[in-house]
């Protein structure tokens, strides 16, 4: 800043000038840090990985170069790795590996992609997107109010506005796909039998029909009889899938099945069927994960219509079309899901990781959970400052894989999140054989342990056994868990890190994580009858700068326990930890999620009291959708650790601790 004087200075104006800088220039305490966190790199040329953006994959199959082959766009909504990508197809395939991403506009949230005459056209709500490939949302054509259906429906999630010529007139009419969540709530409602007392989640169907050039509201579209109600996210699709002349309707929902209604009526004057869901050899089928998208197209060219599915974790897969007709239903493959080159590191969404040397070889690697329930082993291929990394590989018990899930009654958000188990894990040597186990905690609360059978080269894991707590009484549990834990298990709030490290340097590997009620909580372990086992939590953290909530901010000036999360029911939980000396002076640090990552700092420790002071987040750069993972990293054999975050998007962020 330069001052040019025109006249003498008084000495009030000097002081004015002054408290105007001191306003001004931010202090260095109160300044922002730049945000330095890289998304990290597989580096391992030739790799082929699962195709994925970040949370929620909205695919848009098409023809995007013109060179005759089917490339995707795939719209991802959420934080951080957004936008509307293009995977090109170099090879021709139907089943090609795609290239990496390439983002090519900002995201759209509820766009969908409908075949005119073969020619993609892309809908949102209320509106058309004309000149898609050059403009993308910047040429709209206004269609249709876009609030209509809020004032028909108070909890929309997913609007989906489509073209189809739906009786056959030579007219576009559009059709919307509605989920209705006000009858399900979302939170809280199981009785003490695990039972739903609130109603689904509706996936609702309607027509806006084209009357001369005017669009005028319908109503439901009936299936068998009764309005198409699906579970949520219906994504409807009309084509003719059986090839015998009209258009039938193919539904996705929230979780991860496809219904399909038959039109038994004719291609002018369309009735449908009760709906059945899609069915091989194999089962029903479903997709791996759920809030899923699917689009109708005829990928292959072999002349029948497939579906291209989004799923969750920001994958894509396709369901093929094989032809065949078995009791009046299309028969389809299972879910293929597609390959691109690898370029950055991702494993599901919600990663949550912990670095360490897993297979003794003398470099960190990642062992990871995720959304859906998996852990995954991503190793280190190259020790250096810059790994290379392996494809994660799911890690198996009693040589099955692992996947804890919630089902019908482990979410406390409800059945809708059956297929979610929300995996957080740490590593350690649990039961002291000098083996690396794995303690992991998940969308039920119930902390759990892996024993190693293996060797340190080579782990292997055992069947799942419950993490032991003397309590001396009945096991406690949050107060909102419909189901009781088994005696002297731990059974605490959802998704939190269970945090597995010989906290007080006796040799004995303790735990640190939330209790019950939020608490950051100490289980020291002793030996009992030769046996190993936890005492009750100890509330030992202490603030020494203000009460802060759940999500890092200043509550009061009040000093006391540290209390990570005060919230109940879906709210409550979701904390992620990570231990270590972050300032290199000699004491244990704790970096818990943020919007990136915060820090909280051991400033004095004695007996049974640790004193922290809580510094927030590194970087004012948004990371967390819902929630970060961080976990720490000493790649260039530094003296300060350095910080690895999983993102929800499913990649990994680098912070350099310098």
């Amino acid at each position: 800043m330069t001052l040019t004087l025109t006249r003498p200075l008084t000495l009030l104006s000097i002081c004015l000038i002054l408290l105007y800088l001191a306003k001004t220039r931010p202090s260095k305490e109160m300044e922002s840090p730049s945000p330095k966190f890289e998304r990290l790199l597989y580096n391992n040329p030739g790799l082929e990985v699962d195709l994925g953006v970040g949370l929620w994959a909205n695919p848009l199959p098409m023809d995007y170069d013109n060179d005759g082959d089917m490339d995707l766009l795939v719209s991802c909504n959420d934080v951080p790795f957004n936008g509307l990508f293009l995977f090109e197809n170099k090879s021709g395939s139907a089943f090609p590996t795609f290239e990496p991403p390439v983002k090519i506009n900002e995201p759209i949230r509820h766009v969908q992609v409908s075949y005119v005459n073969g020619e993609p056209r892309f809908l949102e709500p209320g509106k058309e997107f004309t000149n898609f490939k050059s403009a993308f949302t910047n040429q709209p054509d206004s269609l249709f109010p876009s609030d209509t259906f809020e004032k028909l429906h108070n909890k929309i999630r997913f609007n989906q506005w489509k073209y189809v010529d739906y009786e056959n007139d030579g007219d576009l009419d559009i059709v919307v796909g509605i989920q209705d969540g006000e009858d399900y709530g979302w939170d809280n409602a199981f009785n003490d039998k695990g039972e739903w007392t609130n109603g689904p989640l509706h996936g609702y169907v309607y027509l806006i029909e084209n009357r001369d050039g005017t669009y005028q509201l319908k109503d439901k579209i009936m299936a068998g009889g009764k309005p198409i109600d699906v579970y949520g996210a219906p994504s409807p699709n009309f084509d003719d899938y059986d090839n015998d002349g009209d258009l039938d309707i193919i539904c996705g929902e929230f979780l991860d099945r496809f219904t399909w209604f038959e039109n038994i009526g004719t291609r002018e004057e369309p009735v449908y069927a009760e709906g059945k869901f899609l069915k091989n050899t194999e089962g029903v089928i479903t997709m791996d994960l759920e809030m899923i998208l699917p689009v109708s197209i005829d990928w292959d060219k072999d002349g029948d219509i497939d579906l291209i599915v989004g799923d969750e974790d920001g994958r894509v897969a396709w369901v093929e079309n094989t032809g065949k007709i078995e009791n009046h239903m299309p028969v389809f493959n299972s879910p293929k899901y597609f390959k691109q080159k690898a370029k950055h590191l991702k494993f599901g969404a919600l990663v949550s990781p912990f670095s360490t040397d897993w297979d003794n070889d003398g470099d960190e690697d990642l062992i990871c959970g995720n959304s859906a329930g998996y852990i995954a082993f991503i190793e280190n291929l190259d020790g250096g400052h810059t790994p290379k990394w392996a494809a994660p590989r799911l890690l198996e018990s009693n040589n099955e894989i692992i996947r804890i899930q919630a089902g019908e009654n482990g979410s406390i958000q409800g059945p809708c999140e059956a297929k979610w188990g929300y995996t957080t894990l740490s590593v350690q040597d649990w039961d002291g054989d000098g083996l690396k186990d794995l303690i992991v905690n998940s969308i039920w609360g119930k902390v759990v342990w892996y024993k190693n059978i293996g060797s340190q080269s080579k782990p292997k894991l055992s069947e799942e056994k419950h993490v032991q707590v003397n309590w001396g009484s009945q096991t406690p549990k949050p107060d909102w868990y419909w189901w009781d834990p088994l005696p002297n298990s731990l059974a605490t709030q959802w998704r939190t890190t269970p945090t597995a490290i010989d906290w007080n340097q006796d040799g004995l590997t303790d735990l640190i994580m939330l209790d019950t009620e939020g608490y950051l909580s100490f289980f020291e372990r002793y030996k009992k009858d030769g046996e190993l086992i936890l005492k009750p939590g100890k509330r030992i953290f202490h603030s020494v700068n203000g009460t802060f909530d759940r999500k890092n901010n200043l509550v009061n000036q009040n000093n006391g326990p540290i209390q990570l999360n005060e919230k109940k029911y879906g709210s409550s939980g979701r904390r992620k930890l990570a231990f270590g000396d972050w300032d290199n002076d000699g004491d244990i640090d704790i970096l818990v999620n943020g919007i990136n990552a915060a820090l909280w700092e051991n400033v004095g420790q004695e007996n049974d009291r640790v004193d922290l002071k809580f510094h927030g987040d590194l970087s004012d750069l948004k990371l967390a959708g819902h929630s970060t993972d961080p976990t720490l990293v000493n790649w260039d054999g530094g003296q300060k650790p350095d910080l690895l975050l999983g993102a929800e998007d499913g990649y990994f962020y680098y912070w350099k601790n310098d």
